[in-house]
């Protein structure tokens, strides 16, 4: 086994030489957030859609559009608003009256990445027009069913639903997400670095090309070799399973939680705790990967109850106390 993790290390530290490259091209542009651009290379690495919660001026959008420029791949903005119909999204088809024939018009999800801005201010019929798009990577327009093309993937942002004009996401369109993040406001020493980078009345930094699709999609490939041991698996599932199930691991949550993570959530910590370890070089998953990257998975899945909420207990405290709480192999 040590020479099979041997070779996966060399593998992945041959696979990984864009890693650095591309966060020394984000940090460019965005101050910082070492937290955000490491959760969208994730997201890249594991195949993953991200949604991104903050208030706005948080740079949520400059991120992706910046991770989009320094992959050298498609990139495609959805301004999501009230008014905004399904076929704005996925596309529709156009009756041509000379040849009495219907034509396909591809909408703007065909795209490498897609930012889906303030998806919560639209209803949830066009959020919903996201869904097989999301899970089979495919769209349906008439009659006909389309592939999407690779890598494809999905990062919405969102303002958090307290904010007027907010519709939540259905339950099935957040559980599509791997990953939830939550974007804070930068340190006062951050935000100086900020203010002395971008205060200029038409301030314009180039972002240089750190990698491509084919790269991406042959780290992937890597990424599905990474070595997770027994025990790291019987410790995914463990936490997972302390989302429904609390008090067979002794954990006094139960009256906090309404619902608890569902199966994606299981593949999508192995995948994306196998992500961690590509992006720090290494070949196989400690635990700590699955620890470090456990909130981002659960918080949109884990759903608190009303005594929870009138605690004042959220998604991410009831995870922290699981985490906590749960041995580590």
């Amino acid at each position: 086994m040590e020479t099979g993790i041997e070779v996966i290390n060399e593998q992945v530290k041959r696979e990984s030489g864009f890693v650095s490259a591309l966060r020394a091209e984000m940090s460019k542009v965005i101050v910082g957030q070492k937290y955000l651009i490491d959760r969208l290379m994730i997201g890249l690495l594991a195949n993953g859609h991200i949604l991104l919660e903050g208030v706005p001026g948080l740079a949520k959008t400059l991120s992706v559009s910046t991770l989009a420029k320094a992959i050298e791949t498609d990139f495609s903005r959805i301004q999501f608003t009230p008014d905004l119909l399904p076929a704005d999204v996925v596309g529709t088809m156009i009756y041509n009256p000379k040849e009495g024939t219907f034509s396909t018009r591809k909408g703007p999800v065909f795209a490498n990445i897609v930012l889906a801005d303030e998806i919560n201010r639209a209803p949830a019929k066009v959020q919903s027009a996201l869904l097989e798009a999301m899970q089979e990577r495919q769209v349906t327009i008439g009659s006909e069913t389309f592939s999407l093309p690779k890598p494809f993937l999905v990062m919405a942002t969102e303002n958090p639903i307290e904010q007027e004009g907010t519709y939540p996401l259905p339950e099935a369109q957040v559980d599509r997400f791997m990953l939830k993040l939550r974007i804070e406001y930068p340190s006062l020493d951050e935000e100086r670095m900020i203010m002395d980078a971008m205060a200029e009345t038409d301030k314009q930094i180039e972002v240089a090309s750190a990698t491509n699709a084919d790269a991406i999609l042959r780290a992937r490939k890597t990424v599905d070799q990474i070595y997770i041991d027994d025990k790291i698996k019987e410790y995914i599932l463990s936490l997972i399973f302390a989302t429904r199930e609390p008090e067979k691991y002794d954990l006094d949550i139960g009256p906090y939680l309404r619902y608890g993570a569902s199966p994606r959530a299981t593949i999508y910590m192995a995948v994306a705790a196998r992500a961690h370890a590509f992006l720090d070089g290494r070949g196989y998953v400690p635990p700590q990967d699955v620890k470090s990257i456990a909130p981002d998975i659960l918080r949109h899945r884990v759903i608190p109850s009303y005594e929870a909420e009138a605690e004042m207990l959220d998604s991410d405290n009831i995870v922290e106390m699981i985490l906590k709480e749960m041995p580590v192999p």
